[in-house]
Formats: structure tokens, C-alpha cells, sequence
């Protein structure tokens, strides 16, 4: 027999089939991914008017990007101190 009570907890109704399940949330995760990745200042303002609407309706999304993008420079960081580690020793 199945059990079909609704999930309790934090995560309680989520359903991860919806999870970056369109474009408008893919482009705004990655958005925030190239800014924190490539952190210097654009030459040319490109954020266009349809690009800054994706972002501000999924922040969450963006949100998520930057700080995957976060974990990713740890993780440089992290394989290149390795690397160091190898050729000092």
C-alpha cells in the first residue's frame, strides 16, 4: 500500500519535474553564473530590456547562478592549489 500524505518540511510541495524547466529560468541562472565567473565590468551595457524582465521574473534563478558560480571559483581555487601542491612537492 502506498502512502499518499502530502510532504511535510521545508521542501514540502516541490516538485523537482518543474526545476529549470524553461528558458527564461536557464538564461537567468546562467546570467547570474557569467557574472560572478567572469567578475570584471562589460565594456558595452548589453543587459537589454527582454534580458532584465527574464531576470527580475526568476531572481531566484539568478540567485542560484551566482552562487553556483561561487562554488565554481572555490573549486578553481581549490584544483589549482592542488596542482601547486604537486609540481612544489
Amino acid at each position: 500500500m502506498t502512502d499518499h500524505r502530502p510532504p511535510k518540511g521545508f521542501l514540502a510541495g516541490i516538485n523537482i519535474r518543474y526545476f529549470m524547466d524553461c528558458y527564461e529560468e536557464w538564461h537567468a541562472f546562467v546570467q547570474g553564473w557569467c557574472e560572478v565567473i567572469c567578475p570584471w565590468r562589460p565594456m558595452h551595457r548589453i543587459l537589454s530590456e527582454v534580458l532584465a524582465k527574464e531576470i527580475s521574473s526568476e531572481h531566484h534563478y539568478y540567485m542560484f547562478g551566482r552562487t553556483i558560480g561561487i562554488f565554481s571559483w572555490l573549486g578553481i581555487i581549490i584544483a589549482m592549489i592542488a596542482i601547486i601542491h604537486r609540481i612544489v612537492t
